[in-house]
């Protein structure tokens, strides 16, 4: 399928939502840099971090084939409404349990999204699909070693990466979330239903949390991001992140 061929509006809307989550986790993760309990998990979300911020790259590339802004404007010159995050990725980096869970649960969404993508008839965004798919399974590898051996290791370890699951649970869900669009979305074969990745997802991660000893939540997604609704956290992020461009946008970095 040819960026003609298919719905336009429909494609730059799943493009805009891989983006952003990957910009905004890549920074949140990359924010563990020199921080991190050990030097391999330091030096493992350093990497990445480095890996989302360069998938990121690449869909907001992909945009700018469609005729959008070139990445560097896409990441630095729009306000957070204009973001369609999910709100999981926004959020602080919190404890190392808040991360690791995070990550974990947005690697596992991944894993089957990727997956998904790698046959979308949007041939660009199918080999991007594959291509990534190869570096996000030692993301998934990362989160679900931890889990384990967090869970595994019970009483005050275990208590806490539950209570990181409870908390970022809800958040979770939405990265699920669907528009209009999606209707579109699916009709023109670029991804498969928002409501089987879930089922996915869950059928993914249900063990692994199971096996660790934790309780999968029964919560109600917290939804909002993929419309452009977010949580003040973004605000203060992008803050951060877009001040040095901002200040010379006409700069060559």
């Amino acid at each position: 399928m040819s960026a003609s061929s298919s719905d336009p509006h429909a494609l730059k809307t799943l493009l805009f939502r891989l983006a952003d989550d990957e910009l905004v986790i890549g920074h949140r993760d990359a924010e563990w840099t020199g921080h991190g309990p050990i030097l391999e998990a330091d030096i493992a979300f350093s990497s990445m971090a480095q890996d989302e911020l360069g998938h990121a790259q690449v869909y907001y590339s992909l945009l700018h084939e469609l005729g959008e802004a070139d990445p560097d404007r896409l990441a630095f010159l729009r306000g957070p409404a204009d973001f369609r995050c999910a709100q999981l990725v926004e959020w602080p980096r919190g404890d190392w349990a808040f991360s690791l869970t995070r990550q974990f649960l947005y690697d596992a969404a991944e894993t089957v999204r990727l997956a998904a993508l790698a046959h979308s008839r949007y041939a660009p965004l199918a080999q991007a699909a594959r291509k990534f798919a190869g570096e996000e399974k030692y993301h998934w590898l990362h989160g679900r070693t931890w889990v384990q051996q967090l869970g595994g290791a019970g009483g005050e370890s275990r208590r806490r990466l539950q209570a990181a699951l409870d908390q970022a649970f809800p958040d979770a869900l939405g990265l699920f979330e669907t528009t209009e669009a999606d209707a579109a979305i699916v009709a023109a074969g670029l991804q498969k239903p928002e409501a089987e990745l879930q089922a996915e997802w869950l059928n993914l991660i249900r063990p692994v949390l199971e096996a660790a000893g934790l309780v999968v939540p029964t919560a109600e997604p917290r939804l909002g991001g993929r419309r452009g609704a977010h949580t003040a956290h973004l605000a203060v992020l992008l803050d951060e992140m877009q001040l040095v461009f901002r200040s010379e946008p006409e700069a060559e970095w």
